[in-house]
């Protein structure tokens, strides 16, 4: 969330302790008392009495949470650099509710002078402003996780971070001062470490450490199942390490940053970059700032809005900024560019599904890239099916927004949404109404775009935009028809053979009925038997 939204958000009535104010006669305040209680309240004191809404509202969740923003800039950073990524987790426990959680990654590292503001001030970061993909998008997730762990135990996280074998390796002890948003650095020193780059974050928090479907164990799970050019070393609070392997030493396709597409921007966004624009003519405003957008469009856009495309952007008022947004969603323009997404690909989704499940059948698809809101997004289903996974009960659903899994608030998500409103009775599942599939099945629904539109700050549910659902729906129906036919081929298959071997048990009387009727040998009627079971053999293949 940008920082004018959350101020939009606050009502600012906080004082200051030295304030005074004249009361009224009547003891209720005056607009003067209430003036001198009214001041700035800074992000950071914010998230800091409202963290629940960036996922840090239980011990158990926080622990997630911390991991999980950790992960994410390592993975992101390692891709950036073209880096095969490979990190290490550890949890350790230091007392009943107090945990240690280490994160070391082989990335690029963190040039000195930019530690302090990435791990002690919110709202900081270098992907809000860029349209392409990747897991954070507002800087804010690793920094709050700081923030809690300072909350809750008072200790400064500690950073070790290294730009490359022959540097320094910089370590820090970085506090917030959430009054100010601002870090306070407690100390920094040069210090010796055993890897040649990348970054080590280690924060003690208040937390819970427990198994199941919302636990860190499983976010390391479905982290590798997304990510299958990661390698994730894992170490529990128990000491019982784990290693997920690389399926593939390909690094995804490097996402490349586009600009906005029109129909993505609203009337208020429009009026701010034509004051902004170092462009003296609507038409050189509209051609660079925009994707999509050609000399031609830009033409027919500014007569639409019997605008002059060279006239100054500056001196466009408002009500002709409103003609002008107008105009743009009245004209025809081409889909934003794609190369801005990667997605995981169909055969990457089979490797990952078919190394993380034991199961009798596979099938995976990526739909062809869609847009909401001018933002351009693809979604990919991958489902397993039969095998070890558990016939009871509702299917196993695995929800992914740029390869991060979401673990927490499913029925707010637009994918479990898809998922209930499928009618899975059309593929051989059962399915209750409003309600999940029931059955030995895994479903994994990723949605990959250069803007997720989650539905908080704790980035765990999807919104419903309808391009999105619709998206869904017809990628989960592509493999459901898939799973459908194998599930009517197998059970054809096992009505043949109980067919068979029911006709198997009397081919011996056939035999011997007809050696009465016909009067044969013995050896005449063990032939007759040897062909009837070859007949029935043949039968069936």
């Amino acid at each position: 969330m940008a920082k004018q939204k959350i101020a939009d958000q606050i009502d600012l009535l906080s004082a200051p302790a030295n304030a005074k104010a004249k009361p009224a006669h009547n003891g209720k305040a005056t607009a003067q008392s209430m003036a001198t209680r009214q001041r700035e309240i800074s992000v950071s004191e914010f998230f800091s009495r409202n963290r629940h809404l960036l996922g840090f509202d239980n011990p158990r969740r926080a622990l997630l949470t911390g991991v999980k923003e950790a992960v994410d800039n390592s993975l992101d950073a390692c891709e950036e650099a073209g880096i095969l990524p490979e990190i290490e987790v550890a949890l350790e426990q230091l007392a009943d509710d107090r945990y240690l959680m280490r994160v070391v990654d082989n990335g690029p590292g963190i040039v000195k002078g930019q530690i302090p503001n990435i791990f002690g001030k919110l709202l900081y970061g270098s992907k809000f402003h860029r349209l392409r993909m990747s897991r954070g998008q507002q800087g804010i997730g690793i920094s709050a996780a700081s923030m809690y762990g300072q909350l809750t135990t008072g200790k400064a996280p500690r950073i070790i971070s290294r730009t490359g074998p022959k540097r320094p390796a910089h370590y820090y002890e970085i506090q917030i001062d959430t009054a100010h948003n601002k870090p306070q650095v407690i100390r920094e020193e040069q210090i010796e470490w055993d890897h040649g780059k990348g970054t080590q974050v280690e924060i003690e928090m208040e937390a819970r450490y427990q198994r199941g479907k919302q636990s860190v164990d499983e976010y390391v799970r479905q982290t590798a199942v997304a990510n299958p050019h990661l390698t994730l070393h894992y170490t529990p609070p128990d000491g019982k390490s784990v290693v997920y392997e690389r399926s593939t030493k390909e690094l995804p396709p490097e996402a490349q940053e586009i600009k906005p597409h029109p129909y993505g921007v609203e009337l208020g966004m429009l009026m701010k970059m034509l004051q902004a624009t170092p462009h003296r003519t609507l038409q050189g405003f509209m051609t660079t700032e925009f994707s999509r957008v050609s000399v031609r469009v830009a033409k027919e856009i500014c007569e639409k809005a019997d605008l002059k495309p060279n006239g100054r952007p500056k001196s466009i008022a408002r009500e002709e900024s409103d003609r002008l947004f107008k105009a743009i969603n009245a004209t025809k323009l081409m889909r934003p560019p794609t190369d801005c997404i990667v997605p995981i690909g169909e055969e990457l989704l089979l490797q990952s599904l078919q190394q993380s499940v034991t199961a009798e059948f596979y099938t995976s698809t990526t739909r062809p890239p869609a847009v909401y809101r001018g933002n351009p997004f693809q979604i990919e289903v991958a489902i397993a099916y039969g095998g070890d996974i558990d016939p009871n009960g509702s299917i196993g659903l695995m929800r992914f927004a740029n390869r991060v899994p979401l673990l927490y608030q499913p029925s707010a998500c637009a994918i479990t949404r898809s998922v209930i409103d499928t009618d899975w009775r059309n593929y051989k599942m059962s399915q209750s109404s409003n309600s999940l599939p029931s059955g030995p099945l895994i479903a994994m629904v990723h949605m990959a775009s250069v803007w997720v539109p989650f539905t908080s700050e704790s980035k765990d549910a999807v919104a419903n935009y309808d391009e999105i659902t619709k998206e869904i729906r017809l990628a989960l129906q592509e493999c459901g028809r898939r799973v459908g036919e194998h599930v009517g081929r197998v059970k054809r298959e096992a009505e043949a053979a109980r067919k068979k071997d029911y006709i198997g048990q009397y081919i011996g009387h056939i035999a011997e009925a007809l050696q009465e009727i016909l009067s044969d040998s013995d050896k005449k009627t063990k032939d007759v038997q040897s062909n009837l079971k070859g007949m029935l053999e043949r039968s069936r293949s």
